[in-house]
């Protein structure tokens, strides 16, 4: 008969301490609230809590459209930029429609492709902000975003940084001594 409140007791001990260890729900600046976004819309918005929290670029009154497509498809809207890295895109913005173009294969459970759309939300804040002198040098700041968002996962970004740094100096491609 002794046995039943043992028992009880040890259940609730168990839950109170399960209770205990679960960790606490990500908060927008958290690199893992994306576990927490039900669409990218809802993901748009933790990704921009963060930027708010680790960057000087203002938050932009309208948030961009977000779409899926192809890479043949940005091929055909960027053909330059997509010339230079061709393998390696995975996102494209256009500033003009204020669209970010997500190349599939695209998931929201992928850390590495939630930093893409990261980079991208970055571009779409500095069109609207600062000068730049070619849009190379937007690279270097987005690229060194979205390494600090995946650090802060315990993950490295693979990216050629010399080929970035050179992009983000918007020296002339191609010159030749006469």
């Amino acid at each position: 008969m002794c046995f039943l409140p043992r028992a009880r007791y040890r259940l609730a001990r168990t839950i109170v301490l399960c209770l205990l260890l679960l960790p606490p729900p990500a908060q927008a600046g958290d690199p893992l609230a994306r576990r927490e976004a039900r669409d990218v819309q809802v993901l748009v918005t933790h990704l921009d809590g963060w930027l708010d929290a680790n960057s000087d670029l203002p938050r932009r009154k309208a948030a961009p459209t977000v779409r899926l497509t192809y890479w043949a498809h940005i091929a055909r809207m960027a053909p330059m930029r997509t010339a230079s890295n061709a393998s390696h895109t995975r996102g494209f913005y256009d500033p003009d429609a204020e669209t970010i173009w997500l190349i599939r294969p695209w998931s929201a459970r992928n850390p590495h492709d939630v930093s893409v759309l990261l980079h991208e939300l970055t571009h779409h804040r500095q069109a609207a902000h600062g000068h730049w002198y070619c849009p190379g040098a937007q690279e270097l700041p987005a690229y060194r975003l979205q390494q600090a968002w995946l650090n802060g996962l315990g993950l490295e970004l693979d990216v050629n940084w010399v080929a970035v740094i050179l992009e983000s100096g918007c020296t002339p491609r191609d010159i030749h001594p006469d």
